[in-house]
């Protein structure tokens, strides 16, 4: 099992930034990919970013040129940098956990932690 909990999040106002951060503990051998879900009312679920552990990334278009997606592997920790909020970033964000091989698989979900970007 893998372990994950997310740190970060909070109120900012439009234009401004934040920084996510996520810690992963436990059977972390498993794993070589990391990434960042959003789920905001009333709409789907979002993958926002995704990293792998040779740092190779992707990211939604809805948030490219403004998120950062990075990793520590030293200290088995996975950060979001998010510049330029808008009110629509507005979610709860997810940290996860899992493996790619030519495609993502999620497996581990961390508890979420709220972003709230007011105009």
């Amino acid at each position: 099992q893998v372990q994950l909990v997310e740190s970060g999040g909070g109120l900012v106002q439009a234009g401004g930034s934040l920084r996510l951060s996520c810690a992963a503990s436990g059977s972390i051998d498993g794993i070589n990919a990391m990434g960042w879900y959003r789920q905001a009312p009333a709409k789907q679920r979002e993958l926002v970013a995704a990293i792998t552990g040779g740092g190779g990334t992707m990211y939604s278009d809805s948030v490219k040129g403004r998120f950062t997606i990075s990793r520590d592997n030293a200290k088995n920790t996975m950060y979001l940098q998010m510049n330029r909020l808008k009110p629509d970033d507005t979610a709860v964000y997810y940290c996860i956990a899992g493996t790619y091989y030519s495609t993502w698989t999620w497996n581990y979900w961390g508890q979420g932690t709220q972003v709230t970007v007011s105009s």
